[in-house]
């Protein structure tokens, strides 16, 4: 029997990842039908449009890893849109869902969820326990409702809707735009251009000792179905009604000098790293507790300098002048 698959976001680093996993089980001989629509072709801060859709498509499973994202300038600048985009798409695509029949759904989150003081590393219940981090508070709030929603329609409802929060995430389809993206695409661009310009020194902001914890989008992506498809006796069992969402990540986390002394390898830059402590370092420390999503079975595989070997022949392949815009 076919089984149907709305994958929302399916243009985004995550859900083409997912997309292009779930296409390789369909070339080994798994019977799905995966359903796919730009922004362009379906606005999911549209309620209208998105109940036309689901009540006309009746997927099986949605996957819901659309999402307005942004560094912390964008954060800071657009508040507004930030809770309001991120809101909409979860209450239309999970209400809608849920009225079209929808039986299992994923909806992907963040790690900024959690408190910004909380001991580390971070576990699923420290939800809710304190403030968040002023910055993408927005942000955050939009994503928790998204985990509250799947919890509430769960209790009332029995439908079987899941979270999974990922913790920093990198690899091909990356943004590597000089001003507004993540660390460690901003420091693959930043070597590559140094090593291409025959630069002596890069500095980094910061003293290069805060430590950050990296996952590969295609670790990520297999991570993801692990959750969809875990047994929901399974499921349960490590999991509480009104805590429900898992962990996802890597389990270790690295400096960002030494990440920026990786990155130089791979980029083969030879010159002087140094640290500028006028800078700020941001938090110490934030790492994910993975321990509940690794008692159900999963593990990351992609080690950190192969994820970055490869992250970096996707950014050649895809030339600068193709990246300038992005």
């Amino acid at each position: 029997m076919t089984t149907r698959i709305y994958i929302a976001g399916h243009r985004g680093m995550v859900g083409g990842a997912i997309l292009r996993q779930l296409q390789a089980r369909q070339a080994a001989g798994e019977d799905l039908e995966l359903l796919t629509r730009t922004s362009a072709e379906l606005d999911l801060t549209d309620q209208a449009a998105v109940r036309a859709f689901m009540q006309a498509e009746k997927p099986d499973q949605v996957i819901l890893a659309a999402a307005k994202v942004g560094g912390i300038l964008a954060n800071n600048s657009y508040p507004a849109q930030f809770i309001y985009e991120n809101l909409m798409m979860e209450c239309n695509v999970i209400h809608q869902a849920y009225e079209a029949g929808v039986k299992k759904l994923l909806q992907l989150g963040s790690s900024c969820i959690y408190p910004k003081a909380v001991p580390q590393p971070m576990r699923e219940d420290a939800l809710l326990t304190g403030v968040l981090e002023p910055t993408n508070e927005p942000y955050a709030v939009a994503k928790i409702a998204g985990i509250k929603l799947c919890e509430s329609y769960n209790r009332q409802y029995g439908s079987d809707y899941r979270s999974v929060m990922p913790t920093n995430l990198y690899g091909p389809g990356d943004n590597f735009h000089p001003e507004n993206s993540h660390v460690l695409p901003a420091l693959i661009r930043r070597f590559h251009e140094a090593a291409e310009a025959g630069l002596e020194e890069v500095v980094i902001w910061g003293s290069g000792k805060p430590m950050r914890e990296f996952l590969h989008v295609e670790d990520m992506a297999a991570a993801s179905l692990f959750v969809l498809d875990l047994d929901p006796e399974i499921y349960a069992r490590e999991t509480a009604p009104m805590l429900s969402h898992i962990n996802v990540g890597s389990g270790s986390d690295i400096s960002i000098l030494e990440l920026a002394q990786m990155v130089a390898r791979v980029t083969g830059f030879a010159g002087r790293i140094s640290t500028d402590p006028s800078k700020p370092d941001g938090t110490l420390k934030k790492l994910m507790d993975v321990s509940r999503l690794e008692r159900l079975g999963w593990k990351a595989s992609i080690g950190l300098e192969e994820g970055i070997q490869g992250t970096y022949r996707w950014f050649l392949e895809q030339g600068l002048d193709n990246l300038r815009a992005k």
